[in-house]
């Protein structure tokens, strides 16, 4: 009789996600509305995964590279400042070496007038437009996001029944899994399926079939100074992993932070235990 009611119980859990996924499939049949990412992102090794996860300065500083040689012209960074980078194993004279780069607007001047000037650690990276406007009417008609929180703004949810393993793998990493693979994701539309005129077929967008921005990586277009292979996969792996920086730049430290104190409520919960266990046993006594 338990064993029935088990059965009854659990069917009734499980039912929902197979009605949802009965129906996606007749949709997707009967053409009705897809659901978006048409193919999930894979799971990917990643140095910072799991609980006592590190970053890849070397990996951090590649990803950089290839941030400011290609996504940097599109794409900006409003939330990162330079004197952060120290966090990628930069020196501070590297890090005023790096701001000196940039042109940074400043002002105004004794006349009222604004002036550009060399950047400096305190400064943020610039944007490539003057606002959400211009950015736009130079894209086709869609403004780039912002990448500064990209890694956690686009995790994409796994269904059931990932999630629950997730909870205790603390998987997180769907951001950085979900650039990834729409960086490499690129393929011609399958036969049948038409998209909008000056868009690009990818499975892996999370808002439609298709999207504005076309390629942007392509085999040696960033050069690297470390030997690493210098492919269209590497440079995704590589921007992902800076992103996911950009986004958490203390994970380090918060998982740290939670080792530590996963290892004291261990030790106190024994201690617990075994104070519990000397009253109880002097009380018999």
């Amino acid at each position: 009789m338990k064993k029935l009611i088990a059965t009854v119980l659990f069917s009734a859990l499980l039912s929902p996600f197979c009605l949802s996924s009965a129906l996606a499939a007749e949709e997707g049949e009967e053409g009705g509305t897809p659901h978006y990412p048409l193919e999930h992102p894979e799971q990917m090794d990643w140095s910072f995964a799991g609980p006592l996860g590190t970053y890849d300065r070397g990996q951090l500083q590649r990803g950089l590279k290839v941030y400011k040689d290609v996504c940097s012209a599109c794409h900006s960074l409003d939330l990162v400042a330079f004197r952060t980078l120290s966090g990628l194993g930069y020196s501070e004279e590297q890090v005023k070496a790096f701001a000196a780069e940039y042109e940074i607007e400043a002002g105004p001047d004794n006349d009222g007038n604004m002036y550009m000037r060399p950047g400096i650690p305190s400064d943020y990276f610039p944007a490539p437009f003057e606002n959400a406007e211009q950015a736009a009417a130079s894209n086709n008609g869609a403004a780039p996001p912002d990448l500064s929180l990209m890694a956690k703004a686009r995790g994409i949810t796994r269904g059931f029944p990932t999630f629950i393993f997730d909870i205790f793998t603390q998987y997180q990493e769907g951001g950085p899994d979900y650039i990834h693979a729409l960086l490499t994701g690129y393929e011609e539309p399958p036969e049948g399926v038409e998209i909008p005129a000056g868009t690009h077929y990818n499975p892996y967008f999370a808002n439609a079939a298709s999207l504005a921005m076309a390629p942007p990586l392509s085999e040696g277009i960033v050069s690297y100074d470390d030997g690493a292979p210098e492919t269209v996969d590497q440079y995704a792996r590589d921007v992902a992993a800076f992103l996911m920086w950009t986004a958490e730049p203390k994970l380090e430290d918060r998982k740290q932070t939670g080792l530590v104190v996963m290892v004291f409520l261990v030790i106190m919960a024994v201690l617990v235990f075994l104070t519990k266990k000397s009253v109880y046993a002097r009380k018999h006594d």
